[in-house]
């Protein structure tokens, strides 16, 4: 990996003029965004949305969740992975909703990371998407980016979130977590990335592009 770092302003402006930053996720509120955030870890949106489609149908309010029970909603919930942990970190943020918060979800990160089933990463997420904060949520795909581009070079998600925070330009950062995340799902891919059809192929600092031999 060379040393300099890549301009992280040319970086973006290709990302923001290639990129919809939408969140792949289906909700319709801060609770729907909240609940299919904490299924979607180690799960893909895909299935998420697939549970959320039919769950939504009965549950609305933290109310809802707690009424139909963990049974039920474990049959819900049982085609994505760590479903049991998953229905049980539900219940318990929904009960706390409401005996703490009045039902809502709030908007302040440690008030997030209170409940049950909900981290640092799963908190900047509703705060990026849900109240409109500058904030990064790093998952798998934006610290495989960040760290193969040279934007960050951090060996934790909190290190790279910190300086992707430092390095990140203000007029794209509201967005960033948005452009990191879909940029690594479909081109900077785990294992054969797109490297001949990336749109940050010259900014970024990777030393293993995948590019055909030169004949």
């Amino acid at each position: 990996m060379s040393k300099k770092p890549p301009n992280a302003e040319r970086l973006f402006d290709l990302l923001a003029a290639h990129i919809k930053p939408v969140s792949e996720l289906n909700y319709r509120s801060n609770l729907d965004l909240l609940i299919a955030v904490v299924l979607s870890a180690q799960t893909t949106d895909v299935a998420v949305n697939k549970v959320t489609a039919e769950l939504w149908k009965q549950c609305r309010s933290p109310q809802d969740y707690l009424e139909l029970g963990e049974a039920r909603l474990q049959e819900f919930c049982r085609s994505i992975g760590l479903f049991r942990n998953k229905t049980r970190s539900i219940l318990g943020l929904c009960q706390m909703l409401l005996e703490r918060f009045d039902g809502q979800v709030p908007s302040s990160r440690e008030e997030l990371m209170s409940l049950p089933g909900v981290g640092r990463k799963t908190a900047n997420v509703l705060l990026n998407v849900a109240f409109k904060q500058p904030v990064i949520a790093v998952d798998t795909h934006v610290f495989r980016v960040s760290n193969r581009s040279g934007l960050a070079q951090g060996k934790s998600p909190e290190q790279v979130e910190q300086q992707l925070m430092d390095v990140i330009p203000k007029k794209h950062l509201l967005h960033a977590h948005h452009y990191l995340i879909l940029h690594g799902r479909y081109c900077c891919t785990a294992r054969q990335p797109k490297c001949e059809s990336c749109v940050i192929r010259q900014e970024c600092r990777y030393e293993n592009k995948n590019l055909p031999e030169k004949t």
